[in-house]
């Protein structure tokens, strides 16, 4: 019997998808199908009932997964203890991040914290596609942080009595295409208008189920043209042209002001998120604790539900004059925009 075999079942028992536990551990979902056949082998019993769909666990896959639970906490707790033991000395500090946080968040975050504690050792665990696989890097202990998104309707998986965070801040996802020669979104994103030609996250990532939401609560029909689970992928479908996707407004900010992309979307398709840093309760190596402690003296960002407006024009963006302020859409740009949809 093999550990991964017990992280695989644990996965699967919470997507109830082969394909979607395949993605978040990062294998084929063939494989995934095979190694949880070789722990029911294992066990003599069927953990999941298949024949129903989504698939559902078993009366014995019920018993049995607590059992997992506890082996698996068992392990990972001793790891952790062994590791604080033997590693008291070592200043690097371990991240698991999303993909679009490390290229516009992470950098200022650490410059911020050197401000106060001096140089710092950091580096990144092999990042993974999936929102569930990046949060079960830091679940399972492989690393110190674990830096997210997270929003109330999609929260990490990550048990409250284990793990605690502190929100850094907010983000926004902004619909955004390429505008047409009036300057225009050319692929306009409008309720009850005609499809639109959709660039997606897939169903893995934290925008994806994000959007899910949001297109639950506003039925739009949507030609799916194109996927991937990585902003900057999907930022650069739209700049060449070929739909619209929703993208970190801190990932689009100079395309913005400078007009390569456009808002394909009023303000009301904006979809928001907190910024948090998640990390074990239980105390750790010195590096970690001093870090911790820098956090919670980094100011107070702004709420996630109220993150700064920018302002739009038929001629570009403008950035708020402070880039936390709570400046809201001028009168004069509220007019160009309905000027330029009537």
């Amino acid at each position: 019997m093999e550990l991964k075999w017990l992280e695989d079942i644990l996965s699967l028992s919470t997507t109830l998808s082969f394909s979607r536990s395949a993605v978040e551990r990062n294998i084929t979902q063939s494989a995934l199908s095979r190694r949880v056949k070789q722990l029911e082998e294992w066990l003599g019993l069927p953990l999941f009932d298949r024949s129903s769909y989504p698939i559902r666990l078993t009366e014995a896959g019920r018993t049995f997964l607590p059992r997992a639970q506890d082996i698996l906490r068992q392990v990972q707790d001793a790891r952790r203890e062994v590791r604080q033991l033997h590693e008291d000395e070592s200043e690097t500090l371990t991240f698991a991040t999303l993909n679009t946080l490390s290229l516009t968040y992470f950098p200022s975050l650490i410059h911020r914290i050197e401000d106060k504690l001096g140089p710092l050792k950091t580096r990144f665990c092999d990042q993974r596609s999936s929102f569930d696989g990046n949060v079960a890097l830091l679940n399972h202990g492989e690393c110190d942080f674990l830096l997210t998104y997270a929003h109330p309707a999609v929260p990490p998986e990550l048990d409250a009595e284990h793990f605690v965070y502190r929100h850094l801040g907010a983000e926004r996802a902004i619909p955004v295409s390429i505008p047409d020669s009036a300057g225009e979104p050319l692929h306009a994103f409008r309720c009850g208008g005609a499809p639109v030609r959709l660039l997606s996250y897939g169903n893995a990532s934290f925008f994806a189920r994000r959007l899910a939401l949001l297109f639950a609560e506003r039925p739009t029909p949507l030609v799916t043209v194109y996927e991937n689970p990585m902003s900057v992928g999907l930022k650069a479908m739209v700049l060449a042209g070929h739909g619209v996707a929703w993208v970190p407004e801190s990932l689009v900010v100079e395309e913005l002001r400078s007009g390569q992309l456009v808002p394909a979307a009023d303000p009301s398709w904006y979809i928001s998120a907190e910024i948090r840093l998640y990390r074990a309760r239980q105390r750790s190596r010195l590096p970690v604790e001093q870090f911790w402690a820098a956090i919670a003296d980094d100011g107070q960002p702004a709420r996630p539900d109220d993150p700064p407006r920018p302002a739009f024009s038929r001629r570009g963006y403008a950035r708020p004059a402070s880039a936390g302020s709570d400046s809201k859409l001028s009168r004069s740009a509220m007019a160009s925009i309905s000027a330029s949809r009537a």
